[in-house]
C-alpha cells in the first residue's frame, strides 16, 4: 500500500485578538495534511500549527521542510519518530492524520468522550489585555460556570493583576473556583519569590513558568521553596531528546508540567514526557496551542484516553471565524464531543 499526502496552507482569523506574552495574534498560519492510502477508503487530516517565536520548528522554510518530511513518509510508509524529534508540530500533524485515516472517523479512540457520554473538564482562559478587558472576560467565564480559571499575567502592572485576582476571591472561595495563573516567564529571578508570596494569598492552584525558560538553577530553587505549585511550559520547548527531558525534570523538580503536543513532541513526545514525569511523582495536564478544530479534536481525543481528572486547557480550537465545523462544543466547564454527529466535510473545507 502507498500513502499520498497533500499539503494545504491556510490562514485562520481570530474572532477577537488573542493577547499573549509574545504579542497579539489576529491571524494564524497552519498547514493541513490530507492523507490517503491506496486501497483504503477515506482519508486522514492532520494540522501542523507552529507558533512564531515559540515553536522550536517555526522557521522561514517551514513549508519546504514539511514537504520533505511528507515525501519521506510516502516513500517509507512509516513515521520515523527519532528523525522527527526536532519537528514537533510537523510530527503532530503527520501522526494525527494517520490516526484519523486508520480510525475512519474524527473519533480516533473508543472512549466515553468520543461517544458523547462524558466531557473533558477544562479551564476558562483569560487572555492578556488591559485591566477592563481582563475583568470583563473574567466575569464572563464565571457567569458561564467555569470552576477553574486560568489568568495570563505579566502584560499589565502587577498590582493591577493582583487586584483582578482579588476580585475573584472576594466572590468565590478556593473550593468554589480554582485559580491558575500563567506568567509566561514575566518575572525576574530576583523578585520572583516575592511575587509568589504576594500571589499565595489567593490560594492559587499553580503558576506556569514564573521566570523565562533556560534558567534551570533559578527555576529549581523556586520549585523547591515555592508557596504553591509551579508548572513548566515554555521550559519544555526544544527539549526533544529523552535523556535531556529526564535531566530537566531531575534538575528542576517541578510540581507539574504542561504539555502541548504541537510544541512538545507531538503525541509521541508528549507521552514520553508523561511517562518520565509520572516516574518522578510529577503531575501534568494537556493543553492545545491555538490550533483549529482539527488539531483541538486530535488532542482532545488523545487526552480522553488518559482519563484526566483535573481541568485541561482544551478550549482554544473554538477561537476562529473560519474554523471547520467539528462535533465539539463547550458546555459548562467541559469540552464535549457529540457522539451522534455526522463527520465533518474536511475535503470540502480544504478545497
Amino acid at each position: 500500500m502507498k500513502y499520498s499526502i497533500k499539503i494545504i496552507p491556510r490562514t485562520l482569523h481570530f474572532k477577537q485578538p488573542a493577547g499573549t506574552s509574545r504579542g497579539v495574534y489576529r491571524t494564524r498560519q497552519v498547514w493541513y495534511l490530507l492523507l490517503t492510502e491506496d486501497g483504503r477508503e477515506g482519508y486522514g487530516v492532520g494540522e501542523c500549527a507552529p507558533l512564531p517565536d515559540l515553536s522550536c520548528d517555526a522557521r522561514p522554510d517551514y513549508g519546504q521542510v514539511l514537504a520533505g518530511i511528507c515525501r519521506a513518509f510516502e516513500e517509507e510508509g512509516r513515521i520515523d519518530y527519532e528523525a522527527l524529534r526536532p519537528y514537533p508540530s510537523m510530527l503532530f500533524g503527520l501522526e494525527t492524520a494517520l490516526l484519523h485515516l486508520q480510525a475512519g472517523s474524527v473519533r480516533f479512540f473508543r472512549t466515553p468522550f468520543a461517544a458523547g457520554q462524558a466531557g473533558i473538564p477544562i479551564n476558562g482562559l483569560i487572555w492578556m489585555g488591559n485591566f477592563e478587558e481582563m475583568a470583563r472576560r473574567l466575569e464572563e467565564k464565571m457567569r458561564l460556570g467555569f470552576r477553574c480559571i486560568k489568568v495570563k499575567i505579566g502584560a499589565i502592572d502587577f498590582d493591577r493583576e493582583v487586584e483582578l485576582l482579588e476580585r475573584v476571591r472576594q466572590r468565590f472561595s478556593p473550593s468554589e473556583v480554582e485559580l491558575r495563573v500563567d506568567a509566561n516567564g514575566a518575572f525576574r529571578p530576583a523578585d520572583a519569590r516575592q511575587k509568589l508570596e504576594t500571589l499565595s494569598r489567593f490560594h492559587l492552584h499553580s503558576i506556569e513558568q514564573p521566570i523565562r525558560a533556560g534558567q534551570w538553577k533559578e527555576m529549581a530553587a523556586l520549585c523547591a521553596d515555592a508557596p504553591f505549585p509551579i508548572a513548566l511550559d515554555e521550559e519544555l520547548i526544544g527539549v526533544n531528546d529523552s535523556a535531556r527531558k529526564a535531566e530537566l525534570l531531575d534538575t528542576i523538580r517541578p510540581q507539574y508540567i504542561i504539555l502541548k503536543p504541537s510544541l512538545h513532541g507531538g503525541l509521541h513526545g508528549a507521552k514520553e514526557w508523561i511517562d518520565l514525569a509520572e516516574a518522578r511523582g510529577i503531575g501534568y495536564w494537556i493543553t492545545s496551542a491555538l490550533e483549529s478544530n482539527v488539531g483541538l479534536n486530535a488532542i482532545a481525543q488523545w487526552t480522553a484516553t488518559l482519563r484526566p481528572q483535573m481541568p485541561q486547557g482544551l478550549g482554544t480550537g473554538l477561537l476562529f471565524t473560519d474554523n471547520v465545523d467539528y462535533p465539539l462544543h463547550i458546555e459548562g466547564d467541559c469540552l464535549w464531543c457529540r457522539g451522534d454527529a455526522t463527520e465533518p466535510d474536511l475535503p470540502g473545507y480544504l478545497r
